[in-house]
Order: C-alpha cells, then sequence, then structure tokens
C-alpha cells in the first residue's frame, strides 16, 4: 500500500511537460503519461483506450451502491423505530470502519513519521467524535415501548459483538492494555498471547461469573472472530499506536501528538462509552424495572469505563487523570 501512495505521489511531482514542450497541449501531454504508465506495466494502451471508449458515465447513485445499501435492511419486527435502531448500528459500523481505515496507515510495517501519525489519529479522533455525538439518534430517536418490544427479537445479539470495536484496540494498544482490570498488574508488559487472551476485559460480558460458563453471545462472538483476532493482536503487538510513537524520534514526540493521543484514548474509552450508557440507561431503566441487556451482560458495569478502565496510552496520562479515568 504504501509502495502505490509514493508511486502516486511520484507522478503527481513529474513536471508538467508543456514547459520543456512549449507546443505540446495539455491532450498530447496526457496521452504521453498514459503511454508511458502502460509502457512501465507492460499493458497495451490500446486495450485501455478503447475500453474508455465504451465506458458508460459514472453517476452517484452506482458509485456509491445506493440500491445495495438500502437494500441491507432487515428489521425483524414490524414496529417502526426498529429500522432508526437497526441503521444507526450500520452507520458506526461504517465510521469504525473509517477508523480502522486510517489506523493501518498508522501504523504501517517499518513504522510512518510522526507528521503521518498526528494526521492519522486526528482523522481517527474526528470519525469517534461523529460517533459519540450522534448518539443522540438512538437515545431521542425511539419510542422506548417499541425498543422495549422489538428488542427481545433481537437476543442473544449484542453490541459488544462489534469485531471491528475489538480490530482498533489491537491496532491502538499492546495487548496487556486490554485485560481485565484486576489483571493489568500482574501481566503488565506480557506477551503471552495465550495468557492476555484468556484474561482480555470483553469476555466480562459473557461469562457467568458463579459458573465460569460462557453465554451464547460470547461462544459465537469468539467462534467466529477468536482466529482472526489474535492473528491481528499478534501482528501488531510491535507495530500498534503505542509502539508506532515510541519508535519515533525524540523530537517528534511533540506537545502535540501527545495531547492528540490522550484526547482520542478519552473519547475512544471514556466519552464514547459514557453516552452508550446513559442511551442504554434511558431505555433499559424506563419505567420501574431494570431490564437484562439482550447479550445478558452486566450492562452497568460492563460499560462503564471506570469498571474496566481501559487505556490506549496509560504512560502518557498524569498521576492524576490516571486515577479519575472513566470518571462522570
Amino acid at each position: 500500500m504504501n509502495s502505490d501512495i509514493n508511486q502516486h505521489l511520484h507522478e503527481m511531482k513529474k513536471p508538467n511537460l508543456t514547459h520543456q514542450f512549449p507546443t505540446m497541449t495539455r491532450k498530447e501531454e496526457l496521452l504521453l503519461h498514459l503511454e508511458e504508465k502502460y509502457a512501465t506495466e507492460e499493458q497495451p494502451i490500446e486495450a485501455y483506450l478503447e475500453g474508455l471508449l465504451h465506458a458508460k458515465a459514472i453517476n452517484y447513485w452506482d458509485y456509491i451502491q445506493v440500491d445495495a445499501l438500502f437494500s441491507l435492511q432487515k428489521t425483524r419486527t414490524h414496529f417502526p423505530d426498529e429500522m432508526i435502531f437497526l441503521m444507526y448500528h450500520q452507520v458506526t459500523e461504517l465510521l469504525l470502519k473509517l477508523v480502522t481505515h486510517e489506523l493501518e496507515q498508522a501504523t504501517a510495517e517499518g513504522g510512518v513519521s510522526g507528521s503521518v501519525l498526528f494526521e492519522k489519529i486526528k482523522r481517527a479522533k474526528r470519525y469517534t467524535e461523529v460517533a459519540q455525538m450522534s448518539f443522540d439518534v438512538m437515545r431521542e430517536g425511539m419510542d422506548p415501548a417499541q425498543y422495549g418490544k422489538f428488542r427481545h427479537t433481537l437476543t442473544p445479539a449484542s453490541g459488544f459483538q462489534s469485531a471491528t470495536f475489538r480490530e482498533i484496540e489491537f491496532y491502538c494498544t499492546d495487548l496487556w492494555n486490554l485485560v481485565m482490570n484486576r489483571k493489568k498488574d500482574e501481566l503488565k508488559g506480557s506477551e503471552d498471547h495465550d495468557e492476555l487472551f484468556k484474561w482480555i476485559y470483553w469476555q466480562m460480558a459473557g461469562l457467568d461469573h458463579k459458573t465460569g460458563k460462557k453465554s451464547l453471545t460470547l461462544k459465537q462472538f469468539e467462534e467466529k472472530y477468536m482466529k482472526t483476532f489474535r492473528k491481528l493482536a499478534h501482528r501488531y503487538q510491535k507495530r500498534n499506536l503505542w509502539q508506532q510513537y515510541l519508535s519515533l524520534p525524540q523530537d517528534e514526540k511533540t506537545p502535540e501528538l501527545i495531547a492528540l493521543m490522550k484526547e482520542f484514548d478519552q473519547i475512544f474509552n471514556v466519552k464514547w462509552p459514557l453516552v452508550h450508557l446513559r442511551t442504554a440507561e434511558h431505555y433499559l431503566e424506563h419505567g420501574k424495572e431494570v431490564k437484562a441487556a439482550t447479550g445478558g451482560s452486566e450492562w452497568k458495569k460492563y460499560l462503564h469505563p471506570s469498571y474496566q478502565r481501559r487505556m490506549f496510552f496509560p504512560e502518557l496520562l498524569s498521576k492524576e487523570e490516571f486515577e479519575n479515568w472513566g470518571k462522570d
């Protein structure tokens, strides 16, 4: 991917041949560049030009795949507000995909510069802020009575099963930072992935702590994604965002970069979960009865950031910031 970017930048920096050949038109210059491009790729330019001759003009709906996009909303009930719930989560997954798109570039093999790291984290932070601020669509946009009915058709599915959310965590920090809070000191700095995954924090949402048995929600999630998660964690253990930061020259570890990393950490691991918690409270505590989550988790504990105290970059925090992490 980096070679493609470098090649593109190289092409952009090519001299304008009209300066060397004043009589050359822009059309002639472009044709010359095309001939060079396809000659380098050992491809016949005539075939590509003929393909262009017969190609249809692109339009918005085909490029965005609007029809396909709008065909993905498959509700399970006839309650109108289920559509809001479903589409909002689809939008959230797309925002999370934008975050991973930036983090993949920020954690490129071989390292990146401080300026690239700054730009990519800034973009990831912006997408996360959109997700955080958009939660009012859920909190204020659904009828609690309807939600109280259609939510039962979603059992045992849970937002806890968002694999993209977990992938972001692997891109951002060392695996030991993602273990249960009570095991963090013991496992700090460990590279034993078998032991670390044994204590990964999100298991707390799917374990019966009396019997030790896993819920169906957790078992389904691990069956589908655990192999992928292990490969991802192994691949990024030496080049996640924190490791990228550590590898920077000292003069590139700027106060601006440090502040941005702390802001991203705070938004992703504190502010967004708190908004999620308040939304869950609005619906699951609506009325006198406190309802269980569809995945069966102790949702008030699980969602509150002070419970697991997830942090991507704890080393950047002051003592006061560390102690107050996750508090309202």
